[in-house]
């Protein structure tokens, strides 16, 4: 599978390295969809008001997160266990372009199961 057209145009601003892991995803994993990619301060400030987010400090306000929906049959899912698999697409592609991400899934508070973002350590 392929990106969409809306899921391109969602990662414009996002960092070429995070680009190239969604895509190479997209041809590997389960069908998704991009979301959210570069985020201003505002919609951030929204997201933590409605309580979507808990931090002003959010990648995506610099680009270097993107948020991803499954796709079933063609319709967004939330099912937690569709991002499992969609995680492990992320972090296959990930590995073979050599470039370190985070899974929002894998955060013991508040677990984030659409979220990818790059590793700060490699992407400060």
């Amino acid at each position: 599978m392929s990106l969409n057209a809306r899921s391109r145009e969602r990662l414009k601003g996002v960092h070429p390295d995070l680009v190239a892991v969604v895509e190479r995803a997209a041809a590997i994993g389960p069908a998704f969809i991009v979301t959210e990619g570069l985020r201003t301060a505002e919609r951030q400030k929204q997201l933590v008001a409605a309580g979507a987010s808990r931090t002003m400090n959010s990648r995506h306000i610099t680009g270097h997160a993107v948020d991803l929906a499954a796709l079933v049959d063609g319709k967004v899912r939330w099912d937690w266990p569709l991002y499992h698999k969609l995680a492990a697409a992320m972090k296959q592609a990930a590995a073979e372009r050599n470039v370190a991400i985070i899974w929002g899934g894998d955060w013991k508070s508040f677990p984030d199961g659409p979220h990818f973002e790059l590793a700060r350590a490699a992407y400060p």
